[in-house]
């Protein structure tokens, strides 16, 4: 005959399981101590970064900065009145990638925006027509869909808008607008295909630059590691990334300018790489607006995909990611105006407020950069 246990040994178990009334809760076990240390243990982060972002610690920005926590890319959003289809995005991807529309037929957008360098070309600046240099590096175009204004310098404020400057651009593909339409409009194949998606007897510049758009804002990327982590994936980082995700958020000091679920600002800061006064010299934001408070300040990339697209800053100049960590832990650049400057010289960019050593350990740099290479 088979023996049970009694009821009374059994009740406690059951209690246990049931989570019945009477019996004490088991204590929960908090790996974080009540005051959070300058660098958590990995299970104390990793309990942290489970929770919801706003549960997650608050941010270390400087007084007065604006951010947002940061968040997975939402689906693009098309501009009023224009919406995307497949045959715009076909129509899109076929103008992205045709030489047709640069004066030599020799260059394309996909020409400095190659999608096996992250929609960047790899090069410190990028050519042009007739094999002239640019000033400035290629930026991406993979999260072109999320920042505004556009180019290092925003002097476009839409998509549609940017899609269309380098065509016209001397340095770049050499052309212009029209040129280029009329081309456009000789060809049987490219006037059935704008008619298609534009029902409009004649192609005309804003329908190519809608064109173009609505394929960059195709490329959005929305399934990276980070992004699976956003979602629910508590695993989708690794310790060392989820201790870059943290340093990145406090002591590195990141969320000043990389926030929301593009990690920009879409602002302008001057990080001391403006060559002033030398043959070399830039001065980004201040060529378009001419506000002396924008001497020297360019436009804070997105850094969605960054691991992709070395090399980095406006001018290219830095060739690795890790080269850009240690820039901005050291406090970047501060030069001193030259001596003897002109009357008529542009006003000296003045220190950005954000900038200041952080005083990272190389650890600390590398988890930040393994914490980048999962965006």
């Amino acid at each position: 005959m088979r023996a049970y246990p009694s009821l009374r040994l059994l009740l406690p178990v059951a209690a246990l399981l049931l989570g019945g009334a009477g019996m004490p809760a088991p204590a929960r076990h908090t790996p974080c101590p009540d005051v959070l240390p300058a660098r958590p243990d990995s299970a104390c982060l990793r309990a942290l970064y489970s929770n919801p972002s706003m549960q997650w610690p608050a941010p270390e920005v400087e007084p007065g900065v604006a951010w947002q926590e940061l968040a997975p890319l939402p689906a693009p959003a098309d501009p009023p009145g224009h919406p995307s289809t497949p045959a715009k995005v076909a129509l899109g991807r076929r103008l992205f990638f045709d030489p047709v529309l640069s004066k030599s037929r020799q260059l394309a957008c996909a020409s400095c925006h190659d999608p096996d360098l992250g929609w960047a070309d790899g090069r410190r600046v990028s050519f042009g027509h007739d094999r002239q240099p640019g000033r400035r590096n290629a930026p991406s175009v993979v999260a072109s869909a999320h920042v505004a204004p556009l180019f290092w310098d925003g002097r476009a404020a839409t998509l549609e808008a940017q899609a269309l400057h380098p065509i016209a651009d001397p340095v770049e593909m050499g052309f212009t607008t029209q040129g280029a339409v009329r081309r456009l409009r000789r060809d049987a194949s490219y006037r059935r295909a704008f008619n298609e998606v534009f029902a409009q007897p004649r192609i005309d510049a804003a329908q190519l630059g809608q064109a173009i758009a609505a394929f960059e804002r195709s490329l959005s990327p929305r399934n990276s590691r980070f992004d699976r982590f956003l979602l629910g994936n508590a695993r989708a980082l690794d310790d060392a990334q989820l201790r870059g995700l943290h340093l990145f958020r406090t002591q590195a000091g990141c969320m000043n300018c990389h926030s929301g679920a593009a990690l920009t600002n879409n602002g302008f800061h001057n990080l001391g790489l403006h060559f002033h006064g030398r043959s070399r010299q830039d001065l980004g934001r201040y060529e378009v607006t001419g506000d002396p408070a924008d001497s020297g300040r360019f436009r804070t990339p997105s850094l969605r995909g960054v691991a992709a697209t070395a090399p980095y800053m406006h001018n290219g100049m830095i060739p690795k990611l890790s080269g850009v960590l240690a820039f901005y832990n050291v406090g970047g650049a501060r030069p001193r105006a030259p001596a003897g400057l002109p009357p008529d010289a542009a006003p000296f960019p003045a220190p950005d407020p954000l900038l200041r050593p952080r005083g990272l350990s190389r650890r600390d740099l590398q988890d930040i950069e393994a914490f980048l290479l999962a965006l």
